[in-house]
């Protein structure tokens, strides 16, 4: 991947709460040389601003060292990352769905119906902290499913599943930028396929549950969608759009999605397990998923609902 020439500090703040100033703002400016700053802006009013200065030989980490002493205490994300304008908005999204693109896990919803939301709960957890590998947890959680009617899905989706605030914001104003969208799940296709509808994805691909005679299986039907097959869906469809991965946006939350995470031009950890947090190039911890569009330098006025 080419060299920045520049970086910039991405710092956000809940909408619902907007606790930047520009008494803060100026501070944080003066930690750098006068003539390192090459521009500075907010993209909303007191919710998200970025300073954009020369590339420093640390990468930026006294930087956002002193910017988080001085907002210490404030519910905001501070992030570095690569400044060239040009290169910064992505041509291709892929997000996770479970606790990215909606509030729940899927799995857990569909376990409450067996009575074995405690179990499925707890394998869920580990698993998404790295504790277990994702297609054996996968495997033990779908087995307690096991004979549960397929019409359940339809009644999961219309009274227990919500839509994460800001994806679709995220989603359709990137489209509107003329970038693609996918919706790249170890979930199931059950969901993935109504939930990109709703939001607006191009794409969707995810597990396919088993079934007989309009009930569960208790198994998923091979390959199953992982770490590795998330990554190569990262890939897969950058390359049909004759996307490079550097012009790629990957978010998740879980240890299967770490590998996407990593190799796309930006990746972002949302609300994300520590495994996660540490190894993205950007983290949101406060914000929702319009703060994803702030870290690619859109003004809050250039959003599609």
């Amino acid at each position: 991947m080419p060299t920045s020439k520049s970086q910039v500090l991405v710092i956000t703040a809940p909408g619902h709460v907007p606790c930047l100033n520009d008494t803060l703002t100026d501070t944080i400016t003066r930690f750098l040389a006068k003539d390192a700053v090459i521009d500075r802006r907010w993209l909303s009013a007191g919710e998200a601003w970025e300073l954009r200065f020369v590339n420093q030989a640390d990468g930026g980490r006294h930087l956002i060292q002193q910017a988080t002493t001085v907002l210490l205490g404030q519910p905001v994300d501070l992030n570095i990352l690569p400044g060239d304008p040009e290169t910064r908005r992505k041509r291709l999204l892929i997000a996770d769905m479970d606790s990215t693109i909606i509030e729940q896990e899927c799995i857990d919803e569909i376990a409450e119906y067996a009575g074995v939301r405690k179990e499925v709960s707890e394998i869920t957890e580990r698993a998404m902290r790295g504790e277990l590998d994702f297609e054996q947890a996968l495997g033990s959680r779908v087995a307690l499913l096991e004979g549960l009617p397929t019409s359940i899905f339809e009644e999961i989706i219309a009274t227990r599943l919500s839509i994460m605030p800001g994806a679709v914001t995220l989603v359709q104003t990137m489209k509107e930028n003329g970038a693609k969208a996918a919706l790249v799940s170890g979930g199931f296709t059950a969901f993935t396929s109504r939930i990109a509808e709703i939001v607006g994805f191009d794409f969707n691909q995810a597990n396919t549950l088993g079934t007989a005679e309009d009930h569960l299986t208790g198994t998923v039907e091979p390959p199953i969608l992982g770490k590795e097959a998330k990554l190569a869906a990262l890939k897969s469809y950058a390359s049909e759009a004759g996307i490079p991965l550097s012009a790629t946006l990957a978010i998740g939350d879980g240890a299967n999605d770490l590998a996407m995470i990593e190799a796309a031009g930006l990746g972002v950890a949302y609300r994300a397990k520590p495994i996660v947090a540490e190894a993205a190039r950007a983290s949101i911890r406060h914000g929702n998923l319009e703060t994803a569009l702030y870290l690619q330098g859109y003004k809050r006025s250039e959003f599609v609902d």
